[in-house]
């Protein structure tokens, strides 16, 4: 439902002339290629034309005439210009096509390589059905609008623009009695026009939410079998369907009662050629030919004006994609690197100094919190949920900028560091780890891409992960699936950690990386902890308190404020939060452990 909600703060999209101008400059690089299909667009367009006036001259100086030299002649004629349409056709329908594929390509580059700068509040706030919108079916349309969608429009004014000369060159008093009905077209299709894109742009809104459910439900599937959720999941999905359908459906009837009314106006426009034109054969004003060439002609202005509608609702769609993946593309970060900042080792102490930070104003989740820690220690963050222990955490690594005071690493503020300087210098083990399709091989490699296979091997032993890894079939090139589904959490936690050992950072982080595991499997992790933590500064958040005895110092925080600090023993005999949190879940654990030796 976030997709949705979402989905409906977009604007209406008018036509907009600078994204049109945008979408075009992504064709400029190729611009012999967009030269070439317009060129070749524009020779085929006129090569109809001709063709009906060289049908007329067959009807007129041929057969009526009897003249079998002349036949020939503009039969020979004829067919060259066959060869020459053919290659043409050819030629236009492959540049279009190769020009559309570059096109996407560098548009979903773009867009890619863009995501990778935005900051991590961007991702928060922005649905990810709607971001896989933006980078697959958007870019699509663009590409669609600068190839086939340009295409359609030089092809229609080609045909209108030489369809008047050739009419007006036959008889220039019956191509007035056709201009007369073009008003009548061009009212009558702006107006289907009008009702044929409301109900496009309602497709294409409802069509990102389907994309945004179809995430969720497929993210989400364990929840949903364990909730029973399949027929509530399935009702909501079947509204959005349902609606989209109907959309869809007003838009095909419209679509569908758009051609047959064009098609009575052009019969009757039709119908007076051939009265009128009638007319003047008997008066000798004008040859069966000439009428036949006629009703060509006006077939080839009719039939751009019935496509209209067509194009028009596909042009703005794509302009509509256009200025959401351009959104997008603009999208500034909220965090960016200094022009003068510099590139500089993190390892030494950290300090806090009067640091306050909210998510959103008004209200506050760090309020003036101050803290120093040396090199080498390893810091405890416990707290209630919310408290901001994360927060911390997400400063640290710069996720976010405090929003006043200052973070200090080895003497820098760090706003002055770049932020590859700081976070590739960090270690991090999730409370969700997360592994990428592909081998535990590589996904132990993925943050030191130069690793040989002995370095990887000898960060899952340091990480205790080597034996459950030698065991699989595949041993280190086990395929772990999407999001590493192949593998139980406490095998995804073990490979997440080797992965931060195989990177031998400044600075270690652990986020509740322990509280998904069982106990062997957290002696493990516990184990690997403590190799990377010797020698450098490392960060524990942890709800299990067992697992943080050892720390150099434990930090309490609650509602953003730094409450109580000092090692386990020392916040013992203090008796304060610490202790009544520390003897509840003792209690808990060994009432757990009792219930279970029953």
């Amino acid at each position: 439902m976030e997709d949705a909600q979402f989905e409906e703060e977009e604007f209406e999209t008018q036509f907009n002339g600078r994204t049109v101008w945008r979408v075009l400059q992504q064709a400029l690089p190729y611009w012999p290629r967009l030269v070439g299909f317009l060129s070749l667009i524009t020779l085929v367009a006129l090569l109809d034309s001709v063709f009906t006036y060289l049908s007329k001259r067959i009807i007129d100086e041929g057969i009526l005439a009897q003249d079998a030299a002349a036949l020939q002649s503009i039969l020979t004629t004829y067919g060259l210009l066959i060869f020459v349409q053919a290659a043409g056709v050819f030629g236009f329908i492959y540049l279009t096509a190769s020009l559309g594929e570059r096109i996407r390509y560098d548009l979903r580059q773009k867009v890619f390589n863009h995501l990778q700068t935005l900051s991590l509040t961007y991702f928060n706030k922005t649905p990810v059905g709607w971001i896989i919108s933006r980078v697959t079916s958007d870019t699509e349309r663009i590409a669609e609008l600068v190839t086939w969608g340009l295409l359609d429009v030089t092809w229609a004014f080609t045909s209108i623009l030489t369809a008047t000369a050739f009419m007006l060159v036959i008889n220039w008093k019956l191509a007035i009695i056709v201009f007369i009905s073009f008003p009548i077209l061009i009212v009558v299709a702006g107006e289907f026009k009008r009702r044929i894109l409301g109900e496009y742009r309602q497709v294409r809104k409802i069509n990102s939410q389907i994309t945004g459910s179809f995430n969720e439900n497929i993210s989400g599937v364990r929840v949903t079998k364990a909730l029973a959720r399949e027929e509530r999941d399935l009702q909501e999905f079947q509204f959005l369907s349902g609606s989209m359908y109907q959309a869809s459906f007003r838009a095909a009837w419209l679509s569908a009662l758009f051609l047959p009314v064009v098609q009575l106006i052009s019969a009757a426009a039709i119908g007076a050629v051939v009265w009128y034109g009638g007319l003047q054969v008997e008066l000798g004003g004008m040859t069966v030919g000439g009428i036949q060439a006629f009703i060509s002609y006006i077939t080839f202005m009719l039939w751009p004006v019935q496509e209209m509608a067509r194009v028009y609702a596909q042009m703005q769609q794509s302009i509509a994609s256009a200025e959401r993946v351009f959104a997008l593309i603009d999208a500034v970060p909220e965090i960016q690197d200094h022009p003068e900042a510099i590139d500089a080792p993190i390892r030494g102490d950290i300090q806090f100094e009067h640091v306050s930070f909210h998510y959103e104003d008004g209200k506050p989740v760090l309020t003036d919190f101050n803290l120093t820690v040396q090199q080498g220690e390893t810091i405890a963050l416990v707290g209630e949920t919310g408290g901001g222990k994360s927060t911390i955490v997400n400063l640290l690594c710069r996720f976010y900028e405090p929003t006043s005071g200052r973070v200090i690493l080895n003497g820098h503020d760090y706003t002055h560091l770049t932020q590859h300087a700081i976070q590739s210098r960090i270690g991090m083990v999730l409370q969700t780890p997360h592994l990428f399709s592909g081998t535990i091989r590589e996904n132990i490699r993925y943050g030191q891409l130069e690793a040989s296979d002995e370095a990887i091997t000898e960060a899952a032993k340091l990480a205790g992960a080597h034996e459950f890894i030698i065991k699989l079939p595949n041993g280190y090139d086990e395929p772990v699936g999407e999001g590493g589904n192949l593998l139980s959490v406490g095998q995804k936690q073990l490979i997440s950690l080797a992965r931060a050992v195989l990177a031998r950072p400044d600075l270690f982080i652990m986020d509740e990386a322990t509280s998904s595991v069982d106990t062997m499997t957290e002696s493990l992790i516990q184990k690997g902890m403590e190799v990377m933590m010797r020698g450098r500064t490392s960060f524990i958040i942890a709800h299990r308190l067992s697992t943080i005895k050892r720390a150099s110092r434990i930090l309490v925080i609650q509602q953003g404020q730094l409450i109580e600090q000092g090692s386990h023993a020392q916040l013992i005999q203090q008796r304060g939060y610490y202790y009544r949190l520390y003897t509840q879940q003792f209690r808990r654990e060994r009432e757990v452990a009792y219930e279970l030796a029953r």
